[in-house]
């Protein structure tokens, strides 16, 4: 089979890959939106885990991994819940991790376990410890397939980074002890700007948050009056939704219709409506110069700035006044 991504470029992947691809758990990530409630006030910001999950099992092949890391790179978000990390703020996941808590019922209720046996692959030994994956996963600061994935995909699909940068980043990853490392400090910089646009610019931006909160209020508002239940949310986010209206309960459609782009909003902490933070996300990767590893900050000041402006804008969290809701 032949997969072709847009960043990545076309891939021939191993059948074992393919049947996984084709199966309902990951199929239902098509209609799981990477962003959560964003697509919901921005139809730009409509990005899925389907095309995430793909593209990190690509970047893990394209950068060397086994096939092993490759599934568990397919694999690694097939328990996102509908709306994705919304379901954090509903179920009050301080962590964002609800998906993680609920990785391995999804897996063993579903046919990846044996999809894997009928090619020997045992699901577990791929499955049960992710951070044996050190292309796939790494801890914050550093850098994993994972973060490079959405990062760029997000980025990208936002009109905010040309697949030509892209292309030439790639160009600058090496792999030293199963890791990914970059090997110039001005494509460090580049990357440590792009993902602040991401997790700062992007996750942060008010009609960002703004979905998310009236997202988030109105599930736990459709859970207490028994319209949703926590299975629901094992489905998609158009099966949510199209619940949600069947319910012709008026004061869930009412918070359900405030979703929307024509809203204006303004960051004000003294008078807000809204507040909400998100969890820190600082990065420092190392960089591969002279046959050494070398922490960024240590040789940028730039980007000991970018930290500490990120650190406390994500603390702080985003507290916005709803100005006008047409």
């Amino acid at each position: 089979m032949k997969v072709i991504d847009e960043i990545y470029g076309e891939f021939s992947i191993e059948p074992v890959l393919e049947k996984l691809i084709n199966c309902q758990a990951i199929q239902r990530l098509k209609k799981v939106h990477q962003g959560g409630a964003s697509y919901l006030v921005n139809k730009q910001w409509n990005g899925t885990r389907y095309e995430h999950s793909v593209g990190v099992m690509l970047l893990v092949k394209k950068l060397g991994g086994t096939i092993e890391e490759q599934i568990a790179g397919l694999l690694h978000d097939v328990s996102h819940t509908a709306f994705s990390h919304v379901i954090d703020y509903v179920f009050d996941a301080k962590d964002e991790d609800y998906h993680e808590k609920i990785f391995s019922q999804v897996i063993e209720g579903s046919d990846i376990p044996t999809i894997l046996a009928n090619y020997n692959l045992d699901y577990k030994k791929i499955m049960d410890d992710l951070s044996q994956w050190k292309i796939l996963e790494q801890p914050l600061p550093e850098l994993c397939a994972d973060r490079i994935d959405y990062t760029l995909r997000d980025m990208f699909h936002n009109g905010i980074i040309s697949i030509e940068e892209v292309q030439t980043f790639l160009s600058h990853l090496v792999i030293i002890d199963e890791k990914i490392y970059i090997d110039s400090i001005e494509w460090t910089e580049w990357f440590v700007d792009t993902y602040y646009k991401e997790v700062i610019d992007y996750f942060l931006d008010p009609l960002n948050i703004y979905g998310y909160t009236i997202l988030s209020k109105t599930l736990k508002m459709a859970l207490n009056k028994n319209i949703l239940e926590p299975t629901h949310f094992l489905g998609t986010d158009e099966e949510i939704i199209n619940q949600l209206y069947r319910s012709n309960d008026n004061e869930v459609i009412h918070l359900l219709n405030q979703l929307q782009e024509k809203v204006t909003l303004i960051e004000d902490e003294q008078d807000f409506d809204y507040h909400m933070k998100q969890k820190e996300r600082l990065i420092d990767p190392s960089i591969w110069l002279d046959g050494q590893l070398i922490k960024a900050t240590t040789i940028c000041k730039k980007l000991q700035l970018q930290n500490s402006k990120a650190s406390i804008k994500a603390r702080k969290g985003v507290y916005l006044r709803v100005i006008l809701k047409c």
